[in-house]
């Protein structure tokens, strides 16, 4: 097959699982027809081919789609849990983003947005740009690589993760510990806040903290430590001795569901019962990490996940067996511009 079949095929497999759990019982072919129908905007060959009485309906609005179809399209029959969504994220709008791609945003780094913005007008990239003046959105699918080849300029890094940085609020000559650092967005973010800081990162997994450290040597990131470390085990407070911190950034591991946009595929395998396997591994990180904070120091609890368990009932836990309280941060609903939808808040 060629590229352009090749992307084709990749595109309609998505269609057919942002449908959720809507339609599971047609025959394949008429669910990968309804979800290109339901997710495409603008006619094209695949639906003149295959159902050229659609074609014209791609660029309607979803309910004049919908009416096509056999079947009602409920926002619950595409994303089954609604009823377990944290408080402030709209139910209905939440379910129907799904059927779109989130888009690719990237924040630029060292005052060269300027230069970006001439290589994007350059390339003919269509790019909106956010209140911050630092988070550009981009067409899914932009090789930004290519055309940003200076890997200092930017980050790719989500809208709404780029938002939680808000919360950190660093101080010069503090010590702050990510201690899920995974590939290190927040780190960097945190750094580029106030490269004072002084940084410790940890991760259970050392491949992720090697790929960390080639992503912090491409951004300039320097002066840090890192450790493997398994949050979850007994033992592992001993491991760090009299170890205390002006800020501790928990971006706990959780179901991911607020960037099941990028991966539709999980809202069908996903089982309800996952949701309480990861609050209790939450659970289990936040009592091994909070001892490490120094009094008065800050908290940042963040997942990307949009479930109330993982969330609010995780927080509430913290406040129960610490002297910790939210003061600030929620729910970052990022259907209404193309990004995830995450949770951050900051407790002190």
């Amino acid at each position: 097959m060629g590229g352009r079949d090749r992307r084709w095929i990749s595109q309609l497999v998505y269609h057919y699982f942002r449908l959720g759990h809507w339609g599971a019982s047609l025959p394949v072919n008429e669910r990968v027809i309804a979800g290109a129908l339901l997710c495409e905007t603008a006619p094209n060959d695949f639906m003149a081919a295959v159902k050229p009485e659609w074609n014209a309906a791609t660029t309607k609005s979803l309910e004049e789609k919908a009416a096509l179809l056999s079947a009602a399209l409920k926002p619950g029959d595409i994303f089954p849990f609604l009823e377990d969504l944290s408080a402030g994220i709209d139910a209905n709008t939440y379910a129907y983003t799904i059927l779109k791609q989130p888009r690719l945003f990237i924040r630029v780094r060292n005052n060269k947005l300027d230069k970006v913005f001439q290589l994007l007008d350059k390339a003919a990239v269509v790019y909106e740009v956010f209140a911050n003046n630092s988070t550009v959105a981009l067409p899914n699918g932009t090789k930004i690589e290519t055309i940003v080849p200076e890997k200092s300029w930017y980050e790719v890094q989500d809208a709404s993760s780029q938002q939680t940085g808000e919360l950190f609020k660093p101080v010069k000559q503090q010590r702050w510990w990510d201690c899920c650092a995974a590939s290190g967005g927040k780190s960097i973010l945190l750094k580029d806040q106030q490269p004072g800081v002084q940084l410790l990162v940890s991760d259970v997994r050392r491949s992720i903290l090697e790929n960390l450290q080639q992503r912090f040597a491409a951004a300039g990131v320097k002066n840090y430590e890192a450790r493997v470390a398994d949050l979850t085990s007994p033992q592992f407070p001993a491991s760090m001795g009299n170890q205390q911190f002006d800020g501790i950034i928990l971006d706990a591991p959780c179901s991911g569901s607020g960037t099941w946009g990028r991966t539709p595929e999980s809202i069908s395998f996903f089982k309800k019962e996952e949701i309480g396997k990861f609050q209790q591994l939450q659970q289990r990180i936040a009592h091994n990490v909070v001892p490490f904070l120094k009094k008065g120091g800050s908290l940042i609890y963040i997942t990307c996940s949009v479930f109330k368990q993982e969330n609010e009932e995780v927080v509430k836990y913290i406040e129960s067996i610490s002297d910790l309280r939210q003061q600030e941060g929620g729910v970052i609903a990022g259907y209404d511009k193309g990004a995830d939808t995450m949770f951050a808040v900051r407790m002190s």
